[in-house]
């Protein structure tokens, strides 16, 4: 597609004072081709023409784009599928890819094409966010609602764009997971990574193993900030139920997200132990863990029993999410259990694995681990990605890598010929801290990753060249080790999401941060209409609300950091 520059975007032609204005042009992220015109055209009360033929997920979507204005407007029209000169049409357009649109508004009316439920579902989007921000509220509001003359042809840059929920460290009730799912799709990701099993929760039902849920998903307390020797005798926990699980996928299926599941193994599975102790090295007894960290307890590999476990979980879980990939983790493993379990030294001499180079015997056993849940998997139409330590031996063809430990996985994994998708700590862990002023912040895991430095992110730096095409797309991880309440969960994703929809979204050579800082300003009012927490740095303001704080002057900042280095 011909890209052409985007010029003066939020100067909006200035019209008659009698005429409704247009808002600003402030979509984010922003569409690929855009040519603004003079002139509005008022969508309130315009009746809705949806060509029969487009897909019945698409009409929906229409239709509910339709309800909501009617209801925020205050003005009534119809919908349906036979042309009567209506002025609002959705037409289909097999010559526009899956999650590509084209958008044409003038004095006539607006047209919107696409092929397929994606791309009519981004266009409803696109033509949101060109309204009032009520127009994501329910009550009927006073407004200009009108749409600026604009042609605009979009499609993404990357086929996956995501953003991880952990619902282990803390749980997150289904309607909680349902607002991340909302926010989410008005910024056009497309994947819901949902991490499921951890250490601290299991969080899913699983119908042939129920001590996973009666055991597994409560824990007996939490530490206290980053003493892990401390316990806040608090019991946390729950889970979700199967038919919770399906409502869940459907509810992001009919907002253009797919969930991808992640039953975190061979590691990671102390609350699976703690219920069932005989899958581990050395019997236990296990408990759910309190603290944080990496616990040496992980599944025993010697044991063929503990495969049956993993095949009958992995079975229940594929007829529940039906997405292309399933997320199997494969990151920090310990392998001190397996080193001194006779079993799994009698597996590894069984399989002739030897040590080479800097890969142990121990590494190549999960390797084999790592193959075995693959052809399982695959034989069953599905696909695994793991995290980037899955790298560390002989992964077999067909794996994807989701690359965290920054970008070198990543680079290494397309070198070698492996789909990836980028998750780097440095740029992406949504978890770390928005501002240097940790004093003013609420208490988190560490780290640094303002918006700025989420937007600057560049997927292809350091590529080799003609690896590109491995990239497949680009995800941020919201881990929740120090994240109590919805509303710091909302804080630490809003607007971070923005910036990560444009790195996800726009064509390199599209992104101007000057232009997206000011469209956030009409983010800001779809929160405050959607009732959404959201953290206001690149405004001066630091902290939760009913807490917030002026940002320090630059003065002040340098001899703040100065001091707490200085402590350190």
């Amino acid at each position: 597609m011909k890209h052409f520059p985007i010029l003066s975007l939020l100067a909006v032609t200035v019209m008659a004072c009698s005429s409704p204005q247009p808002e600003p042009f402030s979509v984010i992220p922003m569409p690929d081709d855009v040519t603004l015109g003079e002139g509005a055209f008022k969508i309130a009360g315009q009746d809705f023409f949806v060509d029969a033929s487009i897909d019945p997920e698409a009409q929906t979507a229409i239709c509910d784009f339709w309800n909501q204005l009617c209801a925020v407007s205050g003005k009534k029209s119809t919908v349906g599928s036979e042309e009567r000169g209506q002025k609002v049409r959705f037409l289909p357009n097999p010559n526009l890819g899956a999650e590509e649109y084209a958008l044409n508004i003038d004095g006539n009316g607006v047209v919107a094409e696409a092929s397929a439920f994606p791309g009519f579902f981004y266009a409803i989007q696109t033509l949101k966010q060109m309204l009032p921000a009520e127009i994501y509220g329910t009550k009927k509001v006073s407004a200009a609602w009108v749409l600026p003359y604009a042609s605009i042809l979009d499609s993404p840059r990357f086929d996956y764009r995501g953003i991880l929920l952990d619902p282990c460290r803390h749980f997150w009730t289904v309607e909680e997971t349902k607002r991340i799912i909302d926010i989410a799709s008005i910024y056009k990701i497309n994947r819901l990574h949902w991490h499921l099993t951890e250490d601290q929760g299991w969080r899913w039902e699983v119908k042939k193993y129920p001590g996973l849920t009666e055991i597994g998903a409560w824990r007996n307390g939490t530490c206290i900030g980053k003493d892990f020797t401390s316990n806040d005798g608090i019991r946390h926990g729950g889970f979700y139920t199967q038919d919770e699980l399906r409502d869940v996928v459907e509810y992001a299926r009919r907002r253009g997200i797919t969930v991808i599941p992640e039953i975190d193994l061979p590691g990671h599975m102390l609350a699976a132990l703690a219920a069932y102790p005989e899958l581990g090295c050395t019997g236990g007894p296990y408990e759910v863990w309190t603290r944080w960290g990496i616990s040496e307890d992980v599944l025993c590999v010697g044991k063929e029993e503990t495969f049956t476990f993993l095949e009958d979980i992995l079975t229940e879980l594929i007829d529940i999410f039906p997405s292309e990939y399933i997320h199997i983790g494969g990151d920090e493993c310990p392998k001190v259990r397996w080193v001194s379990c006779p079993r799994c030294q009698a597996r590894i001499k069984q399989l002739g694995l030897k040590a080479h180079g800097n890969i142990s015997a121990e590494q190549e056993l999960q390797c084999y681990v790592t193959a075995r849940i693959q052809k399982f998997l695959n034989d069953r139409g599905r696909k695994i990605i793991g995290w980037d330590e899955i790298l560390e031996g002989n992964l077999a063809p067909g794996a994807t890598v989701m690359s965290w430990r920054g970008v070198k996985g990543g680079i290494e994994a397309a070198r070698r010929g492996f789909d990836v998708v980028m998750t780097p700590n440095k740029y992406l862990y949504i978890d770390y801290y928005q501002s240097q002023e940790v004093d003013k912040e609420p208490f988190g895991i560490g780290g640094y990753v303002p918006v700025g430095k989420v937007y600057g992110y560049e997927p292809y730096e350091g590529m080799d060249p003609g690896t590109e095409s491995h990239i497949l797309g680009v995800q941020a991880n919201l881990w929740t080790e120090y994240i109590v309440t919805p509303e710091h969960l909302e804080y630490m994703l809003l607007p971070r999401l923005c910036a990560l929809s444009e790195v996800q979204w726009c064509d390199a050579s599209h992104k101007d941060y000057a232009r997206f800082d000011a469209s956030l300003d009409h983010a800001f009012r779809i929160f405050d209409v959607m009732g959404f927490t959201y953290a206001k740095h690149v405004r001066g303001v630091i902290g939760l609300p009913g807490s917030e704080q002026p940002a320090r002057t630059p003065e002040e900042l340098e001899e703040y950091l100065a001091q707490r280095a200085t402590e350190r």
